[in-house]
C-alpha cells in the first residue's frame, strides 16, 4: 500500500494543478467523506483521491469550483476506482449533474469473485491484501475545521488500498472469465436514469397509502410532497420538518379540521400551530389530473395466494442456486420482491433483464418461467420437483 504522504489542496489554483498534473492518468481512485444530518441536501466534507501521481486530499469548503475534478470524473480515458462509489455518484450527480464514465467498483466486483453483497471495504481489504485497517476516524466530524493531522491520514485508508484492489479483483474476474459481467453492471452507474428517482416514490412506497381513501391518498401525495418542499427551501433534513412518525397521525385526523388536529395528544402542539393551516388546505383543495395518473400507480391490496407465494420462493431458491454454482452473491442478482414485481410483464422483465449478464446466468427457461408466471405449475412427485408451463409438458 502506498506511502501516507498527501498534498492538501485547498485553493482553485491548487485544484487546476492537480487536473493537469492527473489529466492524462490511466486510473484514479476516490472516496468521499460527507455529512447528511440535519439538513436537505448531504455535504460533501472531503474528496480523498490517489492517482499513479500521488495521494490527494480536496477540501470542497475552501473551493468555489470543483470542476477540474469533475472533468476527471467524465473522462472516458481514466478508470475510476471506488468502494460503495454509487453513494458518490449519486451525491455528485446532485449537486452538480455529473454521470461518471468508466467507473470500476470494488464492492460490485467482490460479488461475482465470491464475496457477498454487499461486502465492506474492511474485510475486502484484510481478505484480499492480507491488511488491517484502522477506523479510528470513522466517526470524526468532517463539517469541523481545521481538519486534524491524524483524521487526514486515516481518511487515506479508504483510497490508499483500491488501486491493489482493483488489480487483484482484476485478476480473479479474468480468471473466472467474468470480468466483463462485472463491467456490465458498474456501467449502470454511467446512465443518468441510475440516478432518476420518482418525486412521489415515498408516498407510492408508504405503508399508509393502500388503506387510505382517494381523498387521504390525495393529501397523503400533497403532505410528503409539502415536506420535500419546505425541506428544501430551508437546507432541513425532511424529519426536521416534519417527523414521519407523525404522518398517519395528521392523515387520519385532518379530515376533522385543525380543532381535532390540535386536540389530538399524538401531534405536538407547535406542529399544529405552526403547520395546520396549511394540512387543512392541501387536505381540502381538489385532486388534479395529474395527482389522479400519480394515484394510478397504487396497486390494489391483493388476497393472499398461497401458489404464487410458493412459486415466487421456488424462483428465489433457482436464483441462489444458480448464484451459489457461479460464486456470485444472490443478493446481486435479483430481489425475491424484484421476482414478485416481474412475473408475467415481458416489459418489466425485458428492462430488468435484457441481455445482460443475469439473463445469461439465470438462462432462458428461467425467463419463460418469469413471462409464463400465471401458467407455471409445480409438481412433486416421487421425490423429484419439477416446474414446467401449463399445456407445455414437455417444457420444465
Amino acid at each position: 500500500m502506498s506511502t501516507r504522504s498527501y498534498l492538501l489542496i485547498s485553493h482553485q489554483k491548487e485544484l487546476q494543478q492537480f487536473y493537469e498534473t492527473n489529466k492524462s492518468v490511466p486510473w484514479l481512485c476516490f472516496d468521499t467523506e460527507f455529512v447528511g444530518e440535519k439538513r436537505f441536501l448531504t455535504r460533501i466534507c472531503l474528496i480523498q483521491a490517489v492517482t499513479p501521481h500521488g495521494n490527494y486530499l480536496i477540501d470542497p469548503f475552501e473551493l468555489k469550483d470543483l470542476g477540474p475534478f469533475l472533468d476527471l470524473l467524465t473522462d472516458p480515458n481514466i478508470c475510476k476506482i471506488t468502494h460503495a462509489g454509487d453513494n458518490d455518484y449519486r451525491l455528485f450527480y446532485t449537486h452538480f449533474d455529473v454521470v461518471p464514465r468508466n467507473v470500476f467498483d470494488t464492492q460490485v466486483a467482490a460479488a461475482f469473485a465470491g464475496y457477498k453483497y454487499p461486502v465492506s471495504f474492511k474485510k475486502l481489504v484484510e481478505n484480499e491484501l492480507r491488511l488491517s485497517l484502522s477506523k479510528g476516524y470513522a466517526v470524526a466530524d468532517w463539517e469541523a475545521r481545521p481538519f486534524n493531522s491524524q483524521q487526514l491520514s486515516y481518511a487515506l485508508d479508504d483510497v490508499l488500498p483500491l488501486y491493489e484492489l482493483w488489480q487483484a479483483l482484476t485478476e480473479k474476474l479474468k480468471h473466472k472469465d467474468r470480468l466483463h459481467w462485472a463491467a456490465e453492471e458498474c456501467a449502470r452507474w454511467e446512465d443518468p436514469a441510475f440516478y432518476a428517482r420518482d418525486p412521489h416514490q415515498e408516498a407510492l412506497s408508504s405503508g399508509l397509502m393502500k388503506a387510505l381513501n382517494t381523498r387521504e391518498q390525495v393529501f397523503l401525495l400533497r403532505l410528503f410532497a409539502w415536506r420535500r418542499q419546505i425541506a428544501s427551501q430551508k437546507d432541513y433534513s425532511k424529519e426536521m420538518v416534519l417527523p414521519s412518525k407523525l404522518i398517519g397521525t395528521i392523515v387520519k385526523s385532518v379530515s376533522s379540521g385543525r380543532d381535532a388536529l390540535r386536540q389530538n395528544r399524538r401531534i405536538p402542539e407547535k406542529i399544529v400551530n405552526q403547520y395546520g393551516a396549511e394540512f387543512d388546505r392541501l387536505y381540502r383543495a381538489p385532486a388534479t389530473d395529474d395527482e389522479r395518473a400519480v394515484l394510478d400507480q397504487v396497486q390494489p391490496e391483493e388476497m393472499e395466494n398461497p401458489r404464487e407465494e410458493i412459486l415466487i420462493e421456488m424462483l428465489n431458491l433457482l436464483v441462489k442456486q444458480k448464484s451459489f454454482e457461479n460464486g456470485i452473491s444472490p443478493a446481486l442478482v435479483i430481489a425475491r420482491s424484484t421476482l414478485a414485481r416481474l412475473k408475467s410483464d415481458p416489459e418489466a422483465i425485458e428492462e430488468f433483464l435484457g441481455n445482460g449478464w443475469r439473463r445469461q446466468l439465470l438462462g432462458e427457461r428461467f425467463v419463460e418461467w418469469l413471462l409464463n408466471f400465471d401458467q407455471l405449475q409445480l409438481d412433486i412427485n416421487d421425490g423429484s420437483i419439477e416446474l414446467r408451463i401449463m399445456n407445455d409438458a414437455d417444457y420444465h
